[in-house]
């Protein structure tokens, strides 16, 4: 791609909507495919354009770089961001004549060294930022690549504190570890609970939150033990056997990635140890999870700042539902919810700069340090570091075929199973 003249690089740019197959996507990224192969995409690319009568050649075309794990152990999640993504570019495109958003993505193969090759990669085509990220092991290196270029980088999939204390002058989020942490918190304090069991991965964010949550928690006279364990593991077996014979709490608290929480559970399902809830945090109350361990999934809790099907009632709700539901032909959840807010930030924070003229003058991270946005996760403002001022979750459980929000009780759509699990 980085060999193609701007003009080609435009016509195949043209080709790559929300509607496109993910893979087609990869397919199109891979610097795995042969030049023969490229070359036939391209001109095939091109015919469609001449077909299409470029009718968005009278806007200026604003290239964003996306960089996700669309393979890999983060996948899932990874996926659901991109969708989020892509939602938030066809409803941009729609509502503006004078802009239109074009988006190139890369897989970074959720990988810390692919997501650096991925940012040097879309700087090289030329894009104005960079949109995604998942884990923030993989999102520290790349967004210290994209700072190294003078690239924006936005993202919803990092709450390590580092990402936002170790002077990335271009880096913005729109969640944080506080956010996290205050929900599950939150709902403990509501089910009573005496006694957690946190089991963490050692990973830097999980690390982090885990600890958090074991600071504030026995201040409240909440017994907590906790188990580390290494991101590698696959058997988590011995952990939950102590859970069940040395801790007796009442709950699993979970602060890992979706791999985790899968092992985790089906290590319970077989010890059945005697407590009364599964609580975890990202990635975990989300219709894919229900649909993909279905056996896991009833009675764990998550966070999630929708209930599922989503409610949507603010004409820009209802614009991204059904969006995204035209395109994806299903119901969104958090993981797009937070892709489509970041982007729709980003890609507004762009369309002001272009207005300004100052695209190549850091207008962009400009833009977004003024942002002051109503969106569909409350009120955005970034600190001076990138964070956001106002970040808040809610936590959501599994109840038969839906997503229930049951803390906090001011935007609850239902009682809580409690006691209950999966087994």
């Amino acid at each position: 791609m980085r060999h193609l003249s701007g003009s080609t690089r435009r016509a195949l740019q043209l080709q790559m909507s929300p509607q496109e197959d993910l893979s087609e996507i990869i397919k199109l990224t891979s610097e795995t495919k042969t030049m023969k192969t490229t070359y036939r995409r391209i001109g095939l690319a091109a015919l469609v354009a001449c077909g299409l009568g470029l009718s968005a050649a009278q806007a200026d075309e604003l290239l964003v770089g996306v960089e996700l794990p669309l393979t890999g152990t983060l996948a899932r999640v990874g996926a659901g961001m991109h969708e989020g993504i892509m939602v938030a570019a066809d409803v941009f495109n729609k509502k503006n004549t004078k802009h239109q958003i074009k988006i190139i993505t890369v897989d970074n193969e959720s990988a810390p060294a692919k997501a650096i090759a991925a940012v040097e990669k879309l700087a090289s085509q030329g894009v104005l930022a960079i949109d995604g990220g998942y884990g923030s092991n993989n999102i520290a290196p790349a967004s210290d690549a994209a700072n190294k270029l003078g690239l924006v980088y936005v993202t919803s999939g990092g709450v390590d504190d580092s990402l936002v204390n170790s002077g990335r002058k271009n880096f913005f989020r729109i969640n944080n570890s506080a956010g996290y942490q205050k929900a599950m918190v939150g709902l403990l304090d509501d089910l009573k609970v005496k006694s957690v069991s946190i089991l963490y991965s050692t990973k830097e964010a999980t690390s982090a939150l885990a600890h958090e949550l074991e600071k504030t928690l026995k201040p409240k006279g909440v017994t907590v033990v906790v188990h580390a364990f290494d991101p590698a593991i696959t058997d988590f077996k011995p952990i939950i056997n102590k859970v069940k014979l040395q801790d007796k709490s009442e709950v699993i608290a979970m602060v890992g990635y979706e791999n985790d929480y899968v092992g985790i559970l089906r290590a319970a399902r077989v010890l059945k140890p005697n407590v009364k809830a599964v609580v975890g945090v990202w990635s975990l109350a989300t219709p894919k999870m229900a649909a993909d361990f279905p056996d896991l999934m009833p009675n764990v809790y998550g966070t999630a700042v929708l209930p599922f099907p989503a409610e949507f009632k603010t004409p820009e709700g209802k614009s991204f539902s059904e969006a995204y539901q035209r395109i994806y032909k299903k119901e969104p959840d958090y993981l797009g919810q937070f892709g489509y807010v970041q982007s729709m930030l980003l890609f507004n924070a762009i369309a002001r700069a272009a207005d300004k003229g100052t695209l190549k003058k850091d207008g962009i991270a400009e833009e977004m340090r003024k942002t002051d946005s109503e969106t569909l996760i409350g009120r955005v403002q970034f600190s001076s570091n990138g964070d956001n001022l106002n970040f808040s979750h809610r936590m959501g459980q599994h109840q038969g075929n839906k997503i229930v929000i049951v803390w906090p009780q001011a935007d609850a759509t239902g009682k809580a199973n409690f006691p209950g699990v999966p087994w």
